[in-house]
C-alpha cells in the first residue's frame, strides 16, 4: 500500500537542520542534499538556508576549517586530498586557503613521516620495486605531495 511523504512545516524542518547542523558543521552540499530528501518548495528551501547562515548554524569558513583538522588528524590525510574534498563539497578558494592554515607545518611533516615510515614497515612485499610502489601509491592516495612522498621512498629505500 503507497502512503504518500510526510509533509513537513518550515518551522519544523529549520528546527530539524539546526539540529543537524549543531551536531557536526556541515557544508551548504550537505544542508542541500538533506533538504532535498524532505521534500520541500524552493522558496522553503532557500528560507531555511538563510535562517541558518543568519543563526551561524551554516558557516563555510568553520566547516573548512574543522574538515582540514579533522581529516589531518584523524585520517592523517596530506594536504592534496583535503583540497581536493573541499573543492568536492564545493568550498570557495578562500575558505580552502583559510582551512589549510590550520594544519601547522612541523606537525604536518612529523605526521609524513611517521606514517610512510609505518606503512612501509608494515608492507609485506618481497620485491623492492613493488614495495616502493605500493607505498607510493598508498601515500599518493592519501593526498600527500608527491615530491615529499618521492624524496621518502628514496629514503626509505637503498
Amino acid at each position: 500500500m503507497y502512503h504518500a511523504p510526510e509533509s513537513i512545516t518550515v518551522t519544523e524542518a529549520i528546527k530539524k537542520m539546526e539540529r543537524y547542523c549543531a551536531y557536526q558543521d556541515r557544508c551548504h552540499k550537505d544542508i542541500e542534499a538533506k533538504l532535498v530528501t524532505m521534500r520541500l518548495i524552493p522558496e522553503a528551501k532557500e528560507q531555511i538556508i538563510l535562517h541558518l547562515l543568519k543563526h551561524d548554524f551554516l558557516n563555510e569558513e568553520r566547516f573548512a576549517r574543522s574538515f582540514a583538522r579533522g581529516k589531518f588528524r584523524i585520517k592523517k590525510w596530506g594536504k592534496q586530498r583535503i583540497i581536493r574534498e573541499l573543492k568536492f563539497r564545493q568550498t570557495s578558494a578562500y575558505c580552502i586557503k583559510i582551512a589549510l592554515q590550520e594544519i601547522p607545518e612541523d606537525q604536518y611533516l612529523a605526521t609524513f613521516h611517521a606514517l610512510a615510515e609505518k606503512k612501509f614497515d608494515a608492507i609485506t612485499e618481497t620485491n623492492i620495486h613493488k614495495k616502493k610502489k605500493k607505498l607510493i601509491d598508498y601515500l599518493l592516495y592519501r593526498g600527500w605531495e608527491s615530491q615529499l612522498v618521492f624524496e621518502k621512498v628514496k629514503e626509505l629505500t637503498p
